[in-house]
């Protein structure tokens, strides 16, 4: 018996409506009712009045910035130099930034600890620095994967017109690769800059630390006060919604520029 492409999509759309669609009801229901399970909206404007959740938020939205930007900075010029060079015909990049995140997460982030503690000595004397390093550690192959895949796909033979037409290399980089690979841009900053602002994780296990959203959210609940914890996850979802909206106008782009990693 021959399946409908209707029906095949019976178990995908079953899959969304557990585990998407309801617990995202959830999350709206508690978000907008007490402990007793009336209607209020005082979750969100207790949210915006109270001066530690928004110190919160200002702190994760500049740990993710930093980290953001930093990632960037090092992930441009990675993966220009292994697109334009031999090292993307011979697996290099998959060993050199996928392999090791096979490693378990906790080995990886108690050895960096171990490092920051050689340099540092203690590393409570610098937590933003050391989130930052966390950060950035944790997220800079989600960063330069799909920069990698969008310069590797850049038409050169433009690059060469330019140059005939006069242009020098800085010329010729800015008008022409920096544009054109700005869908591995968004991509990345996408993929590195949300995670960030939640990934308490990281910061917990390099000093313990409860600043960011994640951790302020993960408080809540370990306190039974699903109606707070609900209401900040729904306001980070309406973060991510219109970030996701303000950085899809490249989407077309980023099709048509992208591909398989390898």
């Amino acid at each position: 018996m021959r399946l409908s492409r209707k029906a095949l999509g019976i178990p995908y759309a079953i899959f969304l409506v557990l585990f998407v669609a309801a617990p995202l009801l959830v999350l709206v229901y508690f978000a907008f009712t007490n402990g007793k399970g009336q209607f209020t909206v005082a979750n969100f404007t207790g949210f915006f009045t109270d001066p530690n959740t928004l110190g919160t938020l200002f702190y994760s939205l500049c740990i993710a910035l930093v980290t953001t930007a930093v990632c960037l900075l090092i992930a441009y010029p990675t993966a220009y130099f292994l697109a334009k060079s031999r090292f993307h015909r011979n697996g290099v990049l998959i060993m050199i930034f996928v392999l090791p995140m096979w490693i378990n997460f906790t080995l990886r982030i108690t050895a960096l600890k171990e490092i920051l503690t050689l340099i540092e000595g203690n590393l409570a004397y610098f937590p933003f620095l050391n989130s930052v390093i966390g950060m950035v550690y944790d997220f800079l192959p989600f960063m330069i994967l799909p920069l990698y895949n969008t310069i590797l796909r850049l038409d050169d033979s433009l690059i060469e017109a330019a140059k005939d037409l006069g242009a020098n290399d800085r010329s010729a980089f800015f008008k022409i690769t920096l544009p054109l690979s700005m869908p591995g841009i968004i991509s990345g900053v996408a993929m590195v800059f949300l995670p960030s602002m939640t990934n308490y994780v990281v910061l917990d296990m390099l000093y313990n630390s409860t600043y960011i959203m994640g951790s302020l959210i993960g408080s809540y609940f370990s306190a039974y006060n699903w109606n707070g914890g609900s209401m900040i996850a729904l306001i980070l979802l309406a973060i991510i919604c219109i970030f996701t909206i303000l950085t899809g106008g490249d989407e077309e782009e980023n099709r048509r520029m992208g591909g398989s990693l390898l």
